[in-house]
């Protein structure tokens, strides 16, 4: 990919300007026309994985998702492509869209882009070819979703339907419905959970936020606007946060593979007025993570996003990642909906939040705390409170972070019996530069655990209770990389290999870890001092003199204390 010269003037943190998005995307939609079926209703992409969904159902994944990359970038040429792909699709060559079937994925994004582009593509079809799609379309108004993010495909489809006039009162039903029912998974402070549950993640801006916002701002309905987008400019304030100095997005939760679609609310906050960020840090938070991908090797030597996260990366995938799935990444454009001349555009870029000093943040709603370090811009996410078994080891892992992947030797988790189970997890709460959480482990046990933050020092401890006497438990920390050293240290209950095992009754271990890219970083005993009393209280006193202490029982969970000394 040819990318404009950097112009460090006006983006001084990653070079790339508004040029450097339209050329991306104009490259990426030069190069995925000739894997277009000859009908240009389908888009076949190399490789031999396909998702449960069948090679029909991927193909029309292909044409829907990047239709959406076309109708942010408003390329009437290419947009004329998919028009033919539109008429032959419609007439029998798409499956129909029926109960939990994944062409009601691709009907949604069908369905944006069509509203979005309305003059330039529907408006221009034939009356025909209208009401055949309208009718192909419509079976998404009924059909059963998945009681997750899927609910809000409905209401997209019904969006546009109800603005062209097509079958106006199951539009509103279907809005109506799908609006209920994510109020049942709202829980404050800007988060959603994906359906029942603890499942936080990127789905909270790419799917929850982004498609009620855009139907309010299309709508211009100013009290949908108002409610869903003071959500998501209450959700950016987190959000923001997790993005590394280097431009990459926390490396946690599924459909990782849609990688700089992490930028769609970021953009989506600039669009509709509803963003806490300055237009320069806007700009830099969605630059920087399109930036990390493209040098890192997403797009490969034919020009497509391959199925991963830098390159190729099969632990990055569901049943559900066909070829075309990575064209997801495509709402990252949402940003070329505004002009050239939109401040977002023509403001010098400001530091990300990573970037600009150390922090500790408590985000109460998922029972997540965020600790950066400018110095070498890596964000940890310490996980308290999100679950998903379904996809571990993306949701149930202690921490995660813009730097590291989980490993298969279980970084990050505390092993009771050589078992690594973390389920039923329980939020214990978040305070200042604290998080805890509860939950059952190997051999019928229960972890209750705490972790405090400091600069990039984190203080581990879990109170293992419920298992036999002698039960070994291991304490691992973060995975090392090339790029990031990892330590971890015992303390108390753990011998140096950070192995020890159960008393009679509940019982403490206690470790230090760091992970860090300072090339010499200080030594942790000058950083932190950890003594553990009689009792199982855990005394922390940090450098700078700040105390704290913390009790962990198996009923009560934790209490904390903090003091300056």
């Amino acid at each position: 990919m040819h990318l404009p010269p950097d112009d460090r003037t006006l983006s001084p943190r990653t070079g790339y300007t508004r040029a450097h998005w339209e050329t991306a995307a104009d490259s990426l939609l030069a190069a995925v026309e000739p894997y277009a079926t000859e009908d240009r209703a389908l888009y076949h992409f190399p490789g031999d994985r396909q998702s449960w969904s069948g090679r029909l159902s991927d193909g029309l994944e292909g044409y829907a998702r990047t239709l959406l990359l076309a109708a942010f970038r408003r390329d009437e040429t290419a947009l004329e492509r998919y028009a033919d792909g539109l008429a032959a699709g419609v007439s029998g060559v798409w499956p129909r869209i029926e109960d939990r079937s994944q062409p009601l994925v691709e009907a949604a994004s069908i369905a944006l882009a069509l509203r979005l582009t309305r003059p330039l593509l529907w408006d221009r079809l034939d009356d025909g070819v209208r009401q055949r799609a309208a009718a192909w379309l419509g079976d998404g108004l009924t059909a059963e979703a998945w009681p997750c993010n899927w609910e809000l495909f409905p209401v997209t489809v019904g969006g546009f339907l109800q603005e062209i006039g097509y079958e106006a009162e199951e539009s509103r039903k279907a809005i109506d419905r799908g609006l209920g029912r994510i109020e049942e998974w709202y829980v404050g402070g800007g988060w959603y959970t994906d359906g029942d549950g603890r499942k936080y993640d990127y789905y909270n801006g790419w799917a929850m936020h982004l498609y009620p916002v855009l139907h309010a701002w299309l709508a211009q309905d100013e009290r949908l606007l108002d409610l869903y987008g003071g959500r998501l400019s209450r959700h950016l304030e987190d959000y923001a946060r997790l993005f590394g100095g280097d431009g990459a997005p926390m490396h946690q939760g599924r459909s990782l593979t849609y990688r700089f679609a992490t930028t769609a609310p970021l953009w989506l906050g600039a669009l509709t007025g509803r963003t806490p960020l300055t237009p320069g840090e806007t700009r830099r938070l969605s630059s920087g993570a399109l930036k990390y991908f493209l040098e890192r090797g997403a797009v490969d030597e034919h020009g497509l996003l391959s199925l991963g996260w830098h390159g190729p990366d099969e632990a990055v995938l569901q049943g559900y990642s066909g070829p075309a799935s990575p064209y997801w990444a495509s709402k990252g454009f949402l940003g070329l909906l505004l002009p050239a001349d939109h401040e977002v555009w023509t403001a010098a870029e400001e530091p990300a939040p990573a970037e600009r000093t150390d922090a500790v943040t408590a985000v109460a709603a998922p029972n997540w705390l965020l600790q950066s370090t400018s110095a070498d811009g890596l964000v940890r996410l310490h996980n308290h409170g999100s679950e998903d078994v379904r996809y571990d080891p993306y949701y149930t892992r202690l921490a995660y972070s813009t730097a590291t992947a989980p490993a298969p030797t279980y970084d990050n988790s505390v092993l009771v019996g050589d078992d690594p189970s973390r389920t039923d997890i329980v939020p214990l709460g978040v305070g200042d530069g604290w998080a805890a959480s509860r939950h059952s482990a190997g051999d019928g046990a229960r972890v209750t655990s705490v972790v405090l933050a400091r600069g990039a020092v984190e203080v581990r401890a879990h109170l293992v209770a419920g298992a036999a006497q002698g039960t070994p438990v291991r304490i691992t920390g973060w995975a090392a990389t090339d790029e990031v050293r990892a330590e971890l240290r015992p303390v108390a209950g753990l011998d140096d290999e950070l192995t020890g095992t159960t008393e009679a009754g509940p019982t403490l271990f206690v470790a230090l870890a760091r992970l860090t890219a300072e090339p010499e970083p200080a030594p942790l005993q000058e950083l932190v001092t950890v003594d553990v009393d009689a009792d199982g209280g855990i005394h922390v006193r940090w450098s700078d003199d700040r105390a704290v202490r913390v009790w962990l029982t198996d009923g009560d969970g934790v209490r904390v204390e903090t003091a300056s000394a």
